[in-house]
């Protein structure tokens, strides 16, 4: 009868446990838009691989060596490997421990002491061999709250290696077609040096000749050294863009100072348009930083429950089961047998206010961290706005500029026609080669603008997707 009252017993302890004393976590509520303001009425809906939408393959080479060599990536599943070796660690908790033991000792007593001793026992051996067994009900679910603490802990973990990984890929697509855009201002510019230079040689012989003035050489030898003073300074930003680039693909300090980066042969061609999928509530689910911050809230909203268990009384069950023997050979004898089952029950009573204090702060941190999901949902939202803009606007830029490039390509060629036919001066000339170079620039400029744009929205719209789970999505809302 008695056994079984303690297995009633027993049974109703692990009835209780994992009850929670603090309330599950429920997302915040979040007013969000019903759509998507600014979103081209047509474009491209991307995959997971969405740089392939670019048509490029040597970004492709570049982001796969990214992907294989980056240091923030490497470091980041570093710190995943970490957070899920945590985790296993936490739940241990939750589990039964068992561990042997083994002893053996030998030992004299005092023949004056206070308990006098025969002196066929003053010397003794003992020789001891046993399993221990200890378990803790988790009654207020003080371990299932710092389990789920750590699991929280472990996705978030996840989230930010999500989270470099698409910010890499942005990278590197911004950092390479910038590497390309100085390429074509550098080539360009040359391209309009070797013009002036021309130009210049031949107003020289002019010039002896009487036929031009020196006021008009003297201008012209200006434009030239303008043009010269502009191309070292592209060619040092092109050495630091491309240094940069090789930090991102991951290549070692002798790559960075030797070897170059391909920049590849630009195509010219603007990428199609990109159009946010789904409703705005989809970014919930999609941007790896919103579900980062999300899951720190989990995670603090756990260590509430946990602290607040260690208020409450804690029982752990221990046991164990093994022999003892004075001679190593009757060790595991049947009389040698020993065994121990106890419970135990600790209560706080005083702790001079520690345990309330660390209830306050936990729930002070939860509360670090509810604010810094709202913050993280403002930034994203602003983000995608920001981006859709300048998608749109970068798309308007680049189309005037290359109407502009256009119709002073065809000003430079009617000004020369008059000044050959003594119509016009020189300066009219210049002007209108300035105005050109000045022009292509700027159009290469708007070209890589919108490159980038494209990939600063894939970025803040949580980067590729595809088919979107509708469960996911349900949870988003």
């Amino acid at each position: 009868m008695k056994s079984r009252k303690y297995l009633i017993l027993l049974i109703f302890l692990f009835s209780l446990g994992g009850c929670k004393i603090w309330p599950a976590y429920e997302r915040p509520p979040a007013d969000l838009p019903a759509a998507w303001r600014g979103a081209p009425a047509q474009g491209l809906a991307i995959g997971e691989h969405w740089w392939t939408l670019y048509n490029d393959r040597a970004l492709d080479a570049l982001l796969a060596e990214a992907y294989q060599h980056n240091r923030d990536l490497a470091l980041a599943a570093a710190r995943v490997d970490e957070a899920r070796a945590l985790a296993r660690v936490v739940d241990a908790e939750r589990s039964i421990s068992i561990d042997g033991r083994a002893q053996v000792d030998r030992t004299r007593s005092s023949e004056v002491g206070a308990n006098p001793i025969p002196a066929d026992f003053l010397e003794r051996s003992s020789h001891r061999a046993q399993i221990n067994v200890s378990y803790e009900l988790d009654l207020w679910g003080r371990l299932r709250g710092g389990s789920d603490a750590a699991r929280a802990d472990l996705l978030a973990t996840q989230a930010a290696h999500d989270t470099v990984r698409m910010a890499l890929a942005a990278d590197v697509v911004r950092a390479y077609y910038t590497l390309i855009a100085l390429d074509e201002q550098i080539a360009a510019t040359q391209r309009s040096l070797a013009l002036r230079e021309d130009n210049l040689r031949l107003q020289r012989v002019r010039n002896k000749a009487g036929l031009t003035s020196d006021f008009q050489l003297r201008q012209l030898e200006a434009e030239v050294a303008a043009a010269q003073a502009q191309l070292p300074a592209l060619q040092r930003a092109r050495t630091t863009q491309e240094a940069a680039l090789a930090v991102l693909l991951g290549r070692g300090p002798r790559a960075i100072i030797e070897a170059a980066v391909p920049g590849g042969a630009d195509k010219n061609e603007p990428p199609p348009p990109v159009v946010p999928e789904g409703l705005p509530s989809d970014l919930l689910v999609r941007r790896p930083d919103i579900a980062q911050a999300e899951q720190r809230l989990i995670a603090a909203n756990a260590r509430i429950a946990a602290a607040r268990a260690a208020m409450f009384p804690r029982i752990a069950l221990t046991g164990y089961f093994g022999s003892e023997s004075r001679q190593l050979t009757d060790l595991f004898s049947g009389p040698a047998l020993i065994w121990q089952l106890a419970a135990g029950l600790a209560q706080p009573i005083f702790q001079g206010g520690r345990l309330q204090a660390e209830v306050d702060a936990v729930k002070a941190r939860e509360g670090q961290a509810l604010a810094q999901y709202q913050k993280t949902l403002q930034e994203s939202f602003r983000e995608v706005r920001q981006a859709l803009a300048a998608q749109t606007r970068s798309r308007e830029v680049f189309d005037a500029e290359t109407a502009r490039v256009a119709a002073l390509r065809d000003a430079l060629r009617l000004a020369r026609i008059r000044f050959e036919s003594g119509l016009s001066s020189q300066l009219e000339v210049i002007d209108a080669e300035r105005n050109l170079l000045l022009a292509e620039l700027n159009r290469i400029d708007a070209l890589r603008d919108r490159r980038t744009a494209v990939a600063d929205l894939v970025r803040a719209l949580g980067g590729g997707w595809q088919g979107l789970p509708a469960t996911a999505a349900a949870q988003a809302q």
